[in-house]
């Protein structure tokens, strides 16, 4: 059975998640996500849960409570991805845009690691989660990592998986920088502001220069960090040597600067 048509509607947006749909619709009809998806009796309290596939019979519910036809709630869906572009795709929202959240809005691109600007309104991304310590956050860092986040779409998007894997190694090793473990698609996507900016801008630090930057750190890493640099570089392992070389001639380079003069 069927439930009763609400008593009002609202239109889509586009690029619109349909868990913001479904808030939007909950708001327009006096309650909240729970009790609305518990009226349309689907088996889930959090419609977030329904972004990335709903099924038939839950888009029918729906649509036939919202009066919209059902291929328009299947369209407020992630559609298919490709394994890469899925990886930097977050489950939950992690950032979201302050100036459309305050009108219920909940957008697609919002979910991906390398979104960085509101596309609605130009707004930067802020997370979602911790504490919003903007004062800290240099403007310089800002734009490298918009660089980076704007690299990071075209790896993700592009046929081979050469520019994507470069990208990654230069998270991978920034990873060791804050010490932080886990996955690099899971670090661009990382709830603390600050630190998710500093992996973005890695990106774009790597496109220019990437050995001689990468051994300019090394010199001073910690064991964790050196781990993480051998994990950067494990499938290649001629641009560690690299590395090495580059450190090594850095630090010969230095050697009579640095020497006591004895005249």
């Amino acid at each position: 059975m069927k439930p009763h048509p609400l008593p009002k509607t609202v239109a889509p947006l586009p690029d619109e998640l349909l868990s913001g749909w479904l808030s939007r619709l909950a708001a327009a009809n006096y309650c909240d996500d729970a009790e609305l998806l518990a009226h349309l009796r689907i088996d889930t309290a959090h419609g977030t849960a329904l972004d990335f596939n709903v099924d038939a019979a839950a888009a029918a519910k729906i649509a036939n409570a919202a009066r919209v036809n059902p291929d328009v709630v299947r369209s407020l869906t992630f559609p298919a991805m490709t394994p890469r572009e899925a990886s930097l795709t977050a489950q939950m929202p992690f950032q979201h845009c302050m100036q459309c959240a305050r009108e219920g809005l909940s957008l697609r691109h919002w979910r991906r690691a390398w979104a960085f600007d509101c596309q609605v309104c130009g707004t930067r991304l802020v997370q979602t989660l911790g504490k919003l310590r903007e004062e800290q956050i240099s403007g310089k860092l800002i734009y490298r990592a918009r660089r980076g986040a704007e690299m990071l779409e075209c790896a993700a998007r592009s046929r081979g998986p050469k520019q994507l894997r470069r990208a990654m190694r230069a998270v991978t090793f920034a990873m060791s920088l804050k010490t932080f473990r886990g996955d690099p698609s899971f670090a661009v996507q990382n709830p603390r502001s600050e630190v998710r900016l500093f992996y973005l801008a890695a990106i774009a630090a790597a496109r220019s220069h990437p050995l001689a930057k990468a051994a300019i750190v090394s010199k001073s890493i910690d064991d964790y960090a050196r781990v993480a640099l051998l994990r950067a570089f494990e499938k290649e392992p001629r641009l560690l040597a690299a590395v090495d070389h580059i450190a090594q001639r850095c630090a010969r380079n230095r050697g009579p600067m640095t020497a006591v003069s004895h005249n």
